[in-house]
């Protein structure tokens, strides 16, 4: 009897999802905003952390190169803090943080300062940070107040 692959077998299309935005994001009615997250798959993750990783031979101080076991030795320096500003911009779909006008106004041409300059303070980067992490399976979400709230009456 065959195995039939088909259900391995998906259609490759974006799935968007709607999280609530950090408190201090309100529209016109006072209600928190919502946040649109893209989920990306774990290859495009690979590809923006690849991005920011430079891998050169090592030398010694004299500027020879480092030959160990008959291998020379490479020197990986990796930016971990920009790749992932730059996943943040890739799976922020509202707000967009590469839109144009929105650039603009923030008077920024690098797309992995946006979210530094979005969200400028410690709690709403990192508020979206832990969300974005939650949405791509790579971290949990963060809890919201009503949940702290119920965990301290617990305890």
């Amino acid at each position: 009897m065959a195995k039939d692959l088909k259900f391995f077998m998906r259609e490759k299309k974006d799935e968007i999802i709607t999280v609530k935005g950090p408190k201090s994001f309100k529209d016109d009615k006072g209600r928190v905003i919502d946040f649109e997250i893209k989920v990306i798959p774990q290859s495009e993750i690979d590809k923006i952390y690849d991005k920011y990783t430079k891998k050169s031979i090592a030398t010694d101080k004299k500027g020879k190169p480092i030959v160990h076991s008959g291998n020379v030795v490479w020197k990986v320096e990796k930016d971990d803090s920009a790749a992932f500003r730059h996943l943040m911009v890739e799976a922020l779909k509202y707000p967009d943080l590469k839109n144009e006008e929105l650039m603009k106004f923030y008077n920024c041409f690098d797309v992995t300062k946006m979210p530094e300059l979005v969200f400028p303070n410690f709690e709403e980067f990192d508020y979206v940070s832990k969300i974005i992490m939650a949405v791509l399976g790579l971290g949990e979400y963060p809890e919201t107040e009503e949940e702290k709230l119920l965990d301290e009456a617990k305890n």
